[in-house]
């Protein structure tokens, strides 16, 4: 398959986890509860998730459309769906059931997931290893709010 094909398959898989994770977390950030949190002092403002997820979802899909390309194969596959399913059932621990240690444990794991991603796969995908940087980077950013969350609350 072309890359531009492999990006679109991305692309469409990646936002629809954004989808997905936004209807699980039934108005979380809006929602008294979160609003009633001491929350950490470097958590941005609210616009600002919806740029950096936007900006990760774009660059994780070219980087997965790369890596698809480069080597197809079940364990690729099956860390990308673990990858799905730790990303959109973080919202819903988190946002709607309100268990904000499992929440941590769910960021943690995701963010060790895309660092594996990041470092197992790097000779093959050499400069474009850089298009992952900001999920991991993001990853750990909301893994230090998700943790403040719970240490402060």
């Amino acid at each position: 398959m072309k890359k531009a094909l492999w990006l679109l398959v991305f692309l469409v898989l990646n936002f629809g986890a954004l989808g997905i994770g936004t209807l699980l977390m039934n108005n979380g950030p809006q929602d008294s509860w979160y609003t009633a949190l001491n929350k950490a002092p470097w958590t941005p403002p609210g616009w600002f998730f919806g740029v950096a997820w936007t900006t990760i979802m774009i660059c994780f899909s070219i980087y997965m459309a790369y890596l698809i390309q480069a080597k197809s194969n079940a364990k690729i596959w099956l860390l990308f769906f673990v990858q799905f399913v730790l990303n959109t059932s973080w919202n819903y621990v988190f946002f709607n059931q309100h268990l904000v240690l499992l929440g941590l444990l769910v960021i943690v794991l995701l963010t060790v997931l895309v660092g594996y991603f990041m470092l197992n796969f790097s000779k093959l995908m050499k400069q474009k290893t850089w298009l992952i940087l900001p999920y991991f980077i993001w990853l750990i950013v909301a893994s230090s709010l998700n943790a403040y969350v719970f240490l402060y609350n």
